[in-house]
C-alpha cells in the first residue's frame, strides 16, 4: 500500500504485486554497494530500480502472450481488404445494368459493426450480466476476445464454402474461364461475421490493454493493439508467399493464382480457419493463466500534508 499527499488529499494506491517473473525483483534489492552509493549520494538507476518500475515491467511482460494470440486474428481481418475483393471480382457483380464494385462490399462490414455494437450493449451485455448474477456486467475483455476468435473461424469457413460454390459455378458456366455466375452478395455473410468479430476482438482488446497497462504506459497498451494489426498484414503476406511457393510445385497453378478459377482459394480460407482454431486453443490457455491486476484509487481528506512518500 502506498500513500501520497497532494493538496490536503491523500491518494491511496492499492496494488497487487505480480507473482510472475519474480527474477525481476532482483532489480529492486538493495545491496551493500547500493548503500555505499547512497552514502556518497550517487544514484545509478541501472543498478537499483524502484519497485514501481519493476512491477510495470512485469505488467507489460504478462500482456505479451495475449498480444501474440491476437496477430492471427489480424491475419483473418486483413483478408477483407485483399482476397475478399479479388474473389468478389471473379463473381457476378451486376444487378440489371448496375455494376457493384467488389471493394464496396466492405460496407456490410461497417453495417455489421454498428449493428452488433448496439446488440451487444443493449441486449447481450445486460442479459449475460443477469445470468452471471454478479455486480460485473456482461463478458470480461478476455472473454470477448475469445468470442471474436470463434466468430473469425466461422467467417473463414463461410468464405471457404462460398469459394467452393464459386468455383463450381465457374466450371459449369464457362469451363473455368471468366467470372462465375454466383452473385457477389453471397459474400455478405463473411463480411458480416468479420464485422461481428471486430466488435468482440478489437474493442475488447483495446479495453483490455488500456486497463491492464500501468498508468505511466497507457499509450503502450494502445500501441500493442495497433501493432497487432500491422503485424497481421505482414504475417498475411508471408503466409500467402509460403502457400504459393509450396503449392506451385510441378508447374501447378497454386492455391492463389492471378486467375482464381485455376486455383484453390477455398483451401487457403480453410487453412486460416484451422490456424485460428489452434490460436484460439492457445489463447484460452493464456487467458486462464492471466490474472487481472486491479489498481484501486481513492482520495481521503487529511489535515496533515506529509512532505514525502510514505510506504
Amino acid at each position: 500500500m502506498e500513500t501520497l499527499s497532494n493538496g490536503g488529499c491523500m491518494l491511496i494506491l492499492s496494488c497487487h504485486f505480480c507473482k510472475n517473473y519474480r527474477f525481476l525483483d532482483k532489480a529492486a534489492y538493495i545491496s551493500s554497494r547500493d548503500l555505499s552509493d547512497r552514502e556518497e549520494e550517487v544514484n545509478n538507476p541501472w543498478r537499483l530500480c524502484p519497485i514501481t518500475q519493476v512491477e510495470e515491467v512485469k505488467c507489460i511482460l504478462r500482456l505479451i502472450p495475449i498480444w501474440l494470440c491476437t496477430i492471427i486474428y489480424s491475419v483473418v481481418f486483413t483478408q477483407m481488404a485483399s482476397l475478399f475483393v479479388g474473389k468478389g471480382a471473379a463473381m457476378k457483380t451486376t444487378i440489371s445494368n448496375f455494376h457493384i464494385p467488389p471493394a464496396s462490399m466492405s460496407s456490410f462490414d461497417i453495417l455489421s459493426v454498428a449493428l452488433f455494437i448496439f446488440l451487444y450493449r443493449r441486449i447481450l451485455d445486460p442479459f449475460i450480466g443477469k445470468l452471471k448474477n454478479s455486480s460485473s456486467k456482461g463478458l470480461t475483455e478476455l472473454q470477448r476476445m475469445g468470442v471474436g476468435l470463434i466468430i473469425a473461424v466461422m467467417a473463414m469457413v463461410s468464405a471457404g464454402i462460398v469459394e467452393c460454390y464459386r468455383l463450381k459455378y465457374a466450371q459449369a458456366d464457362c469451363g473455368g474461364s471468366g467470372s462465375s455466375s454466383l452473385s457477389i452478395f453471397w459474400q455478405v455473410p463473411q463480411y458480416a461475421l468479420i464485422g461481428a468479430s471486430e466488435v468482440f476482438m478489437y474493442v475488447g482488446q483495446l479495453e483490455f490493454f488500456n486497463a491492464q497497462a500501468p498508468d505511466g504506459l497507457k499509450s503502450f497498451g494502445s500501441a500493442l493493439c495497433m501493432s497487432s494489426i500491422s503485424l497481421g498484414n505482414y504475417v498475411s503476406s508471408l503466409l500467402v508467399t509460403m502457400v504459393m511457393k509450396i503449392s506451385t510445385v510441378d508447374d501447378m497453378a497454386g492455391w492463389i493464382p492471378s486467375d482464381l478459377n485455376k486455383g484453390h482459394l477455398d483451401r487457403f480460407y480453410f487453412l486460416l480457419a484451422a490456424l485460428t482454431v489452434i490460436d484460439s486453443v492457445i489463447y484460452i490457455g493464456c487467458a486462464k493463466w492471466y490474472k487481472f491486476i486491479k489498481l484501486e484509487h481513492k482520495y481521503e481528506q487529511t489535515e496533515e500534508q506529509p512532505e514525502s512518500l510514505r510506504v
